[in-house]
């Protein structure tokens, strides 16, 4: 089996440390490297291509979120998890904006963390529950429940492209997807596709968070 190829970026060489000795006891995941900052992730990342890469957020010379941003905008198929120690909300906020597939807490245990890699190195997403909910509160916000649902969307979805929306919600990868409904991985790309055009969002993270806040998931 081949590993998932990590890459840490932290400004602590304490945490880094930490995270690779807890990284590398999994049998299916290999640390190739650590970067002490934004602007050094972005110059590691070109000649390592990780699979997965753990950001922190407040790092000198160039934070978190901005070198998450320049990632997903240059490598579009970069799969970044933010790690962090903060849950402030215009942090979280920006840190999905800027295309993150994950935003979970440093307090987490490492298995937790090894199945998030997981799930996102397949292809999916995940946010720490407690970050989730100040996500869905925010747009429970600033959604306007008198606007009807065809109105905020150009074309509606239709009743399968609902039913992947909601598997690709719960963190489901495109394999996942297409043995549960019985469809060709092929078709359920092309489906994944047109649901991100819909609904105007550029990642599955967004697809989703985009959906809740419409109120059909």
């Amino acid at each position: 089996m081949t590993p998932i190829r990590l890459m840490i970026v932290d400004d602590q060489r304490l945490m880094r440390e930490g995270l690779r000795t807890i990284l590398e006891m999994e049998s299916d995941m290999q640390v190739i490297g650590e970067a002490e900052d934004g602007q050094a992730a972005l110059e590691w990342y070109e000649a390592l291509t990780p699979d997965v890469v753990l950001m922190d957020i407040r790092m000198p010379r160039l934070d978190g979120v901005e070198a998450t941003r320049r990632l997903c905008q240059r490598w579009p198929q970069a799969r970044v998890i933010i790690l962090t120690t903060f849950d402030e909300d215009a942090l979280v906020f920006d840190g999905l904006r800027a295309g993150a597939l994950g935003y979970l807490l440093k307090d987490l245990s490492g298995e937790e963390l090894a199945e998030a890699i997981r799930k996102v190195a397949a292809g999916g997403a995940l946010i720490e529950p407690s970050v989730a909910r100040k996500v869905l509160a925010e747009f429970s916000r600033l959604a306007s429940p008198s606007r009807p649902i065809e109105q905020q969307l150009g074309e509606p979805l239709s009743d399968r492209e609902l039913e992947i929306l909601k598997l690709l919600a719960q963190g489901a990868s495109n394999r996942q997807i297409a043995s549960q409904l019985y469809l060709a991985e092929g078709t359920v790309k092309n489906y994944i596709s047109t649901i991100l055009d819909k609904l105007h969002v550029e990642d599955r993270t967004q697809a989703a968070l985009r959906g809740r806040e419409l109120g059909i998931l």
